[in-house]
């Protein structure tokens, strides 16, 4: 039988199945993510490649009124997925919980023979896989899936977010600060309004990730935002800030409009 843990995210408020010693285990990066989704109306989220489902629990934990559909493609982690759902401390957020099979990279009819269909979304998150195909592979081959950066990969899943969402909508993703070039040349038309955010560990050191919000259709030039700094200059306690969006505290809002749909 393989390992495997429960997790506690959100000082408790959910729960994660995940496996031990091997793939992907979702952390920080999937919290982060899902404080990019402030909007306190009624929306419909789609969480791409959402492996056991971090960034969508965090999404709907946080704001009552989210419907998330976690999309996966690997079925391992599906099955943790639908076993987290069936959680009994996971039993108040369930019911606003979907699972689709689909390979994000896919288009026009096979996506939608999959159950992605057009305009759907109000907000699609995303953690992409983000080793470089030159980096040393894992032999975990759960793992590798997981995090291996495919060539035309940002230009396939953000596609797919922009196919899926509605007008308007705002796509958010976490990634390599490495992958931004690749990422804004991905955005092209589809979506504007980009908003960047370097994350450091602490000051005086290289960001190791960067957050991005767009929205779908704007024409508004991209900005950089104020670096979030994950540490202060002792120890490796969290800042406040940083703290809340882990913990589901507080989201990370956009400066200029969220999603207009």
């Amino acid at each position: 039988m393989q390992a495997e843990t429960i997790d506690a995210f959100h000082r408790g408020r959910f729960f994660l199945l995940q496996p031990k010693g091997r793939g992907h285990r979702s952390g920080m990066d999937a919290m982060l993510l899902a404080s990019l989704v402030a909007d306190e109306r009624p929306v419909t989220v789609a969480d791409l490649g959402a492996g056991a489902g971090a960034a969508g629990l965090a999404v709907a934990a946080r704001l009552g009124g989210a419907q998330v559909t976690l999309v996966e493609r690997s079925p391992d982690m599906l099955d943790f997925a639908r076993r987290t759902l069936a959680l009994p401390e996971n039993a108040a957020l369930a019911p606003r919980l979907g699972l689709i099979e689909a390979d994000v990279t896919v288009s026009g009819r096979a996506r939608r023979a999959a159950g992605l269909m057009e305009d759907v979304f109000d907000h699609v998150i995303m953690n992409p896989p983000f080793n470089d195909g030159r980096d040393r592979l894992t032999p975990d081959a759960l793992k590798a899936e997981a995090h291996a950066l495919k060539d035309g990969l940002f230009e396939n899943w953000i596609r797919t977010a922009g196919a899926i969402m509605k007008p308007g909508g705002q796509m958010s993703l976490i990634a390599r600060p490495q992958s931004l070039m690749e990422i804004m040349a991905a955005c092209g038309q589809r979506f504007g309004g980009v908003e960047i955010t370097l994350i450091h560990p602490r000051e005086g050191e290289c960001a190791i990730r960067l957050l991005l919000t767009a929205i779908k259709g704007s024409r508004a030039r991209p900005q950089f935002r104020s670096p979030l700094f994950m540490h202060g200059q002792e120890g490796h306690a969290f800042l406040p800030l940083v703290d809340d969006l882990n913990n589901g505290r507080k989201a990370y809002r956009r400066l200029g409009p969220a999603r207009t749909g």
